[in-house]
């Protein structure tokens, strides 16, 4: 997959999250696809989170809102209530939230923002699963890998938890596994062709 105006990063957290997400956010560059991120977390931190990456990272870093429309250079974390999923808007993309229920005892769940990457972006998705507890996700990104999608995991030495990369890569949903500290220099890398 080439770098163009249709890439979108999908970007998966639980358990030890907040720290993997810092990692990897810092180290992308301000040009960088659109990065939309399912991350478990209780929405009463969610916009100080937000505010803290947003004023160290190179990329703007947001909550997402409903129907905006998903640009370079941004990165949109999931608010604390809502699922966050990416839907075709003309020739780009928006943010979408859903108030369904938890899936994966999760909302935001990893399962619903990868679901509709699968869906929506097909081969034009690089989906990268973090540190976290459980399996959420791990199914969706088989779909997205099956879809044309090209899938990163970090590796089990740099995770707080390695149980949802791990449970993506025993499904086979996996190119990549990667230590947190060169994830965004792969993905970079990969976005180059």
């Amino acid at each position: 997959m080439k770098s163009d105006s249709r890439c979108v990063i999908v970007v998966g957290a639980s358990t030890g999250g907040t720290e993997a997400l810092r990692v990897f956010l810092e180290k992308m560059p301000k040009d960088s696809p659109p990065i939309l991120i399912a991350q478990h977390m209780p929405e009463l931190f969610v916009p100080s989170f937000a505010a803290r990456l947003d004023s160290i990272c190179a990329l703007r870093v947001k909550m997402a809102e409903q129907h905006e429309a998903v640009v370079s250079g941004h990165a949109y974390l999931s608010p604390g209530y809502a699922h966050l999923l990416v839907e075709r808007n003309g020739a780009g993309y928006h943010a979408v939230l859903s108030d369904t229920p938890p899936v994966n005892f999760h909302r935001p769940s990893v399962e619903v923002l990868f679901k509709s990457a699968a869906k929506v972006l097909g081969m034009h998705a690089l989906g990268v699963m973090l540190t976290g507890m459980g399996k959420d996700g791990a199914a969706a990104m088989l779909e997205m890998r099956r879809a044309g999608a090209y899938n990163f995991a970090q590796d089990e030495a740099s995770c707080v938890v390695f149980g949802m990369p791990r449970a993506a890569i025993e499904l086979g949903a996996v190119d990549e596994i990667v230590p947190l500290d060169r994830m965004a220099e792969r993905i970079q890398a990969r976005l180059r062709g």
